[in-house]
Formats: C-alpha cells, sequence, structure tokens
C-alpha cells in the first residue's frame, strides 16, 4: 500500500495523529479527506476512503460490516446569543432549557417541554446563525460549535445530556497491518510497542 486515505468528520482534527503516521511512515502517504457527516459511511462503501474519522453513531453492519474504535467523548454544547441567559452561565442543564426553541433536532433525542416551532432542515453552521439572532438555541458537540464559531454566540456545556463519540470507522474485509498500525497511532502506542 502506497497511501493511505482518511476522511475526517467536521470539527474531528487529524493533525497530531497525521504528523505521527509521516514520521512513522514516509512511504507511505497519508491523504486526508474532509467530509460531510453525512457521507461518513459513503465514503468507505464507495472506497473513496480507507478509514474515516468519524462523529457515532454510524451503520456498522450495511451494507458491510466496519470495524470501530472510539477514540474521545464530546461535550455537547448549546449554542445560543450573546444577550441569552447562557452566556452568564458556566455551564446548564435541560432543565434551564426547557422553554428555549431547538432550531434544530439535538442529537441524543433531547427535547424541551416548551412547543416547538418546525424549522427547517439547516447545516450546524446554519443552526448557529439562526441562533445568532435570537431565534432559538442549538445544542452541538463543543467541536462543531467551535469550528463554527461567530462573535455573536456564546456556548456553554449542557451538563445532564450524553456525549457524542468520535471513532476511527474502517471495513472488516479490507483490515491489514497499515490499518492497525494507523489504529496504534490513534491510540497512541509506540512505534516499538505491538498491538494490545
Amino acid at each position: 500500500m502506497d497511501r493511505l486515505r482518511v476522511a475526517f468528520a467536521p470539527g474531528v482534527t487529524p493533525d497530531k495523529w497525521a504528523r505521527v503516521w509521516r514520521e512513522r511512515h514516509p512511504r507511505i502517504r497519508l491523504e486526508l479527506l474532509p467530509i460531510e457527516e453525512d457521507r461518513q459511511r459513503a465514503v468507505l462503501d464507495d472506497g473513496e476512503a480507507d478509514l474515516v474519522l468519524a462523529r457515532l453513531p454510524v451503520d456498522r453492519e450495511h451494507p458491510t460490516p466496519l470495524h470501530c474504535v472510539v477514540l474521545y467523548d464530546e461535550v455537547p454544547v448549546v449554542v445560543a446569543s450573546v444577550e441569552h441567559f447562557v452566556g452568564a452561565a458556566d455551564e446548564v442543564t435541560t432543565a434551564d432549557l426547557d422553554d428555549e426553541q431547538l432550531v434544530a433536532p439535538e442529537r441524543s433525542g433531547w427535547r424541551p417541554n416548551a412547543e416547538q416551532l418546525t424549522f427547517p432542515p439547516m447545516s450546524d453552521k446554519d443552526a448557529i446563525e439562526v441562533a445568532a439572532a435570537g431565534t432559538g438555541v442549538v445544542v452541538l458537540p463543543m467541536a462543531l460549535a467551535r469550528l463554527h464559531h461567530r462573535k455573536d454566540v456564546v456556548h456553554r456545556p449542557v451538563a445532564d445530556l450524553p456525549p457524542t463519540q468520535v471513532g476511527l470507522l474502517w471495513k472488516v474485509e479490507d483490515d491489514g497491518p497499515v490499518h492497525q498500525d494507523f489504529v496504534g497511532v490513534t491510540r497512541g502506542r509506540r512505534a516499538s510497542s505491538g498491538r494490545g
């Protein structure tokens, strides 16, 4: 294998792993491919990428089985306009947000008790723009809130929502030494250590 193609979802930063990979494997070219979150599974199925740094969950069984190594958790944050009360808090709970309008669905399925308006589907960036206008709030993984940060919004952790996870995915049928070496890099294994 003379190249390794690693796709990554928005807000996932592969830089530290890419640096280690390039030091350890100078003869295997690493290609980093930014993708939209809705393409995480498709780039593996289509053969566009060898591995994906993905925001979970992803269907790991269809159309072919995938390996998955969970790398880290992401804190959920609420994003609101700078005038919103959440700006005065260090963190909030879902009870604090019970009267709010969500401009986009929250990943775990949580909804405030207040009657919700129907917003059209929108990107994370657009949802933050709508929140900046004071129309409602959006709850996202912190990495996405930082990626699309604006001066007219604040974000605060939501203490009682489950975190999202970022994992490394690849096809079971394609598993090999190069894939396992990249897993080792993401897990912090030294070049001399065995897999375990």
